[in-house]
């Protein structure tokens, strides 16, 4: 039986072993993982202000890059850029998947107060439209409710992980008191719900698993 191929493209390294090991999980040996990475693209957003237009064409490389080299399906592994997905699929024959399509849709079918969460400011806007355009695709009339824990991500880019969680864990666990279902918009950030109180952590999704679900629906097509 020919292995399916599954290209993940990535903007940090933290995501390359995290979602390869969930890729053997959820889809099993016979799904081979092509990992394409570059670690500018978010230092760039840092610095021009989350304009994605400039790193589109890179993206879109990188997406015709792993059509060349055989991938059934490419799966984009980074939320800040994922509204680049629709570009590239313009561009090569294979899917390409935003990480947090699945997530947000989910999110809608939950409830009609979202939380939106991010440590980070360029994943926040990008989230929240595609949380936006589920919602109008749905019919329903949802309020969005976003939190910048900008501190948190401070702490870890210093090396401070456990003040990170600290931080973190006391905004998520406040914004939640005001939503029905509240969205994680950095995969980092779903290990310091395990840290909240049994009975909430049920009102978080983050977008690994279910976009990795997504992607074999699509490569079983």
């Amino acid at each position: 039986m020919t292995k399916r191929k599954l290209a993940i493209i990535h903007t940090t390294p933290v995501t390359v072993e995290s979602l390869k090991a969930l890729v053997a999980e959820e889809i099993g040996p016979d799904c081979e993982v092509i990992n394409l990475l570059d670690d500018s693209i978010l230092p760039e957003l840092a610095r021009n202000g989350a304009d994605v237009g400039a790193v589109e064409a890179r993206w879109v490389t990188y997406a015709k890059i792993a059509e060349s080299l055989g991938a059934d399906v490419v799966l984009g592994a980074c939320s800040s850029v994922g509204e680049l997905a629709k570009a590239a699929s313009r561009e090569v024959r294979v899917p390409v998947l935003r990480i947090d399509e699945a997530m947000a849709e989910e999110a809608v079918r939950r409830g009609r107060d979202i939380g939106v969460a991010a440590t980070l400011e360029t994943t926040l806007g990008p989230t929240t439209r595609l949380l936006e355009e589920k919602a109008r695709e749905a019919g329903s009339d949802a309020t969005f409710h976003k939190m910048l824990a900008g501190e948190a991500y401070k702490l870890l880019i210093a090396g401070d992980r456990a003040g990170h969680d600290r931080v973190l864990g006391e905004a998520l666990l406040e914004l939640q008191g005001r939503c029905d279902v509240v969205v994680l918009a950095q995969a980092s950030m779903a290990r310091v719900v395990e840290t909240l109180p049994e009975d909430v952590r049920g009102k978080f999704l983050s977008s690994p698993t279910l976009g990795v679900r997504r992607a074999k629906q699509l490569l079983n097509k």
